[in-house]
């Protein structure tokens, strides 16, 4: 037997797998004991403070900052790992160094999701930076404080948020990993769409443009999502990003600071040549979202089910491993699934809808009845049975009474298995 230890909310659930029926384990290469940064030893800090003091294609940040009086840092919000409460006080005082009086505002990129909570802030952030620089939670609907920009190369209206957009100076912290249909998280993607409108988001997200071949993970070239996220952020003057990457303790092993295109351009490279596995397909696949906070919801659950789809066999079993303390993520994609008598009939209205009717979260349905289409999925959470049956997915109690499921699904106790334990942290060669 192996067994397996997978992230479930702020924990682990651990399962014995027999071992003759793994067709594979498939991780990060920092997670394989293969070119381990050394962060133990230089401390988290340490790369940041490197980043900001060389960075990629620009000048420092507190060389940008002098002479800005309104400066605005975005920050991801509460349904991303990004450190903060390391990052954040190390780009405060990079740009108190250029500019003591500045007004300082951190622009919290919720994009589509729900807003960020107070106690969530203070998770995030801290009580000292909270003391140290006003925080706003972007809302994608407050016309008041949206602005329009013209159009995205793909037509729609591009409308960001107008505290970014009358900023002295723009910049940004995130943090880089494969993203399902925008290629890479990171970089230009805290503008769109972390701080664009509903329908800038929904316009950038159609139904063309997730069925798109090019809009996959760790695909940027050709891709019309990042076309349109790159547009954005040079319409909104970002002037200065810095974006760190994780490892699967969520410990920052490498950041990149710069320029927004060029220093993310390096930062995905890095990225791309450690999370890259070519693997064999198999009849069942097991995954997860990573634990918290990437697998509060059904909504971003999603991700770590489209690792598994290209290496799970049609007609095989996806098994998701996600705690889901959030519930479904998105009212829009729950009612979705709940309202349609088949899966079919979703996708095929969805692949009708012209991108200017583009509806909330049309595109987390779309890529999870495309999976469904070609997958059964069972589901090991906390979330509720008759919400995960309602969603066409079936539930399991325990990752060992899903893998009776899908045997018994499969008609065959002996069915191979292949495990990604992070499945948001892989890009899987096809």
């Amino acid at each position: 037997m192996t067994r397996i230890k997978l992230p479930y909310g702020r924990g682990v659930l651990s399962t014995d797998i027999p071992t003759k029926r793994i067709r594979g384990i498939f991780e990060p290469k920092y997670c394989q004991g293969k070119d381990q940064p050394a962060e133990a030893v230089t401390g988290e800090s340490a790369f940041v403070e490197e980043a900001l003091a060389v960075p990629i294609a620009s000048s420092r940040l507190q060389e940008l900052a002098r002479g800005k009086r309104r400066i605005v840092i975005i920050s991801s919000d509460h349904t991303r790992p990004v450190p903060s409460r390391i990052t954040m006080p190390l780009l405060l005082a990079e740009i108190r160094r250029g500019n003591p009086n500045a007004e300082i505002t951190i622009l919290v990129a919720t994009g589509f999701h729900r807003a960020t909570t107070g106690e969530e802030l203070r998770e995030r952030f801290g009580e000292e930076v909270i003391k140290m620089a006003r925080v706003v939670v972007h809302d994608c609907s407050d016309q008041k404080n949206l602005v329009y920009l013209g159009k995205l190369p793909s037509g729609g209206d591009l409308v960001l948020n107008r505290l970014a957009v009358e900023a002295d100076l723009l910049t940004a912290e995130g943090f880089i990993e494969p993203h399902l249909f925008a290629g890479f998280s990171g970089g230009r993607k805290s503008v769109l769409p972390g701080i664009a409108s509903r329908d800038t988001i929904m316009a950038n997200h159609c139904a063309g443009f997730i069925a798109h071949p090019h809009c996959r993970a760790g695909i940027l070239d050709d891709n019309p999502i990042h076309k349109d996220m790159l547009y954005a952020a040079q319409a909104a003057r970002l002037a200065f990003i810095l974006n760190v990457v994780l490892d699967s303790g969520k410990r920052i092993i490498k950041a990149f600071a710069g320029h927004y295109n060029e220093a993310h351009l390096q930062g995905c490279r890095y990225v791309q040549d450690l999370s890259g596995v070519k693997a064999a397909s198999a009849d069942i696949v097991i995954t997860t979202n990573g634990g918290y906070p990437l697998d509060q919801n059904v909504y971003q659950a999603v991700k770590c089910m489209t690792a598994a789809e290209a290496i799970c066999k049609e007609k095989g079993v996806i098994i998701a491993v996600s705690q889901c303390s959030d519930g479904h993520g998105g009212t829009d994609f729950y009612e979705t699934f709940v309202n349609a008598a088949r899966v079919e009939d979703i996708m095929r209205d969805i692949v009708a809808r012209p991108a200017d009717k583009t509806v909330a979260d049309q595109w987390q349905s779309q890529l999870l009845a495309r999976i469904l289409l070609k997958y059964n999925v069972i589901m090991v959470t906390d979330a509720p049975r008759e919400m995960i049956e309602k969603m066409k997915m079936k539930w399991a109690p325990s990752v060992q009474e899903a893998l009776k499921m899908a045997e018994n699904i499969l008609g065959n106790a002996q069915a191979t298995i292949t495990v990604i334990p992070d499945g948001v942290a892989v890009i899987v060669g096809r």
